[in-house]
């Protein structure tokens, strides 16, 4: 028997992991069953953190853990899934493709930046969504010192006020000063289409973030879009001309393409339906999971969003569950009642809320502590180490808030 997972993120990681312990825990053999995890790299993307300086550093190997825990890595891209004969396409970087069969899939390969057809922005806009863009912004970044000093130079605007929006504005500051000297000047304006700043954080925690916003001197502005983008600057759907070598897009998220590969309803955000044992609806055999999947959290009406705190729980769920499916053995219903918030605001500290309702818990620089600890610590992947690996993969325990 073969279980294949798609995509190495939290979730695909996860659910190799959950899968390989519950193998262990029924005493099967990973020749018995076979768990593949198929991605290009045997990476793990530490995504949360691409808003930060020196993104190359933001990656985790994978290969020792995967080893210590019989864990087969098949190099490649998923280019196309095939749900009656059960097999995923696959293409390595040279170009050859092969299928590789399999008794269960899960589809965890994760979300990509959503961008609009604006005039300019596939030309000169920059993101944080990939490592690649990351770096590619970084470099842009540190090119800013050989520029000519002008408004242009030193301006950046940040498109979308929500959270990844956020924290790439909070994060600039201080990060533009490192490169063009202490004594420049940044000026960072957000441009966000809702009547406020953080729509989705509600009306709790954003008197902080705008108090936050105010002491790093970041301008916003709202009830706007980005009409058009040119290599010097940005015009907005209000008419204003903002002067900006530095525009970043970070407005919305699709799930990756590969989901219309599944003969399965999908959400708005390209999400695969799933029922609360995370199976793809109508199609046999199939789970999915993290950013591609949407997915109940509890009975209360919140559904799992396109998080890593969602990504890592789900993923432990989803892998369980497909080999239990193959074990024969019962599934777990995934259920995720905790739910925090923890989100940078550069030099301003940051803000930690909990519950769905994100009532404020800690601010400033007790909360900058927590997400340090989050950022550095509790995001990695565990240790090679075969016990503590599998144990950590426990899906009732993994993310417990």
């Amino acid at each position: 028997m073969r279980l294949v997972i798609v995509g190495a993120g939290f979730a695909g990681m996860y659910a190799a992991l959950s899968a390989a312990r519950l193998r262990d825990i029924e005493g099967v053999s990973s020749e018995e069953l076979e768990i593949a995890l198929v991605a290009p790299e045997p990476t793990l993307v530490i995504r949360p953190r691409l808003y930060e300086p020196k993104p190359e550093t933001l990656t985790a190997p994978l290969r020792e853990l995967l080893d210590a825990v019989n864990v087969v890595y098949v190099q490649g891209r998923a280019q196309a899934v095939d749900t009656q004969s059960r097999t995923v396409e696959i293409v390595d970087a040279s170009g050859e493709r092969k299928q590789l069969p399999y008794h269960r899939l899960v589809v965890a390969c994760g979300s990509r930046l959503f961008r609009p057809n604006i005039p300019g922005l596939a030309e000169h806009g920059f993101s944080v969504d990939q490592l690649d863009d990351a770096v590619m912004l970084d470099r842009h970044l540190h090119g800013l010192l050989a520029w000519p000093v002008s408004e242009m130079r030193d301006t950046v605007v940040v498109a979308g006020g929500g959270f990844t929006g956020i924290e790439a504005a909070t994060e600039m500051p201080a990060r533009l000063r490192a490169i063009l000297g202490k004594d420049s000047s940044p000026r960072v304006v957000i441009v966000e289409r809702n009547d406020a700043i953080a729509p989705d954080m509600g009306a709790g925690p954003r008197p902080l973030i705008e108090e936050a916003l105010r002491k790093l001197g970041i301008e916003t502005r709202l009830e706007a879009g980005v009409a058009s983008l040119d290599k010097s600057g940005v015009t907005l759907t209000n008419g204003e001309r903002i002067e900006s070598a530095t525009v970043i897009w970070a407005a919305g998220m699709r799930a990756n393409p590969l989901t219309t590969q599944i003969p399965a309803e999908r959400d708005n955000f390209g999400r695969l339906l799933v029922d609360d044992r995370l199976r793809v609806h109508s199609v046999p055999g199939v789970y999915a999971t993290g950013d591609a999947a949407r997915a109940a959290c509890d009975d209360a009406g919140n559904y799992a969003l396109m998080s890593c705190q969602h990504a890592t729980r789900m993923g432990a769920f989803a892998g369980n569950n497909a080999a239990a499916d193959l074990l024969g053995v019962p599934t777990r219903r995934y259920h995720q009642e905790g739910y925090v918030t923890c989100l940078d605001l550069g030099e301003a500290g940051a803000l930690f809320t909990r519950g769905w309702e994100r009532s404020v818990e800690m601010v400033g620089a007790k909360a900058k502590k927590t997400k340090q600890e989050i950022n550095t610590v509790w995001i990695y992947p565990p240790e090679a180490e075969r016990a503590a690996a599998l144990a950590s993969a426990d899906p009732e325990h993994v993310t417990e808030v």
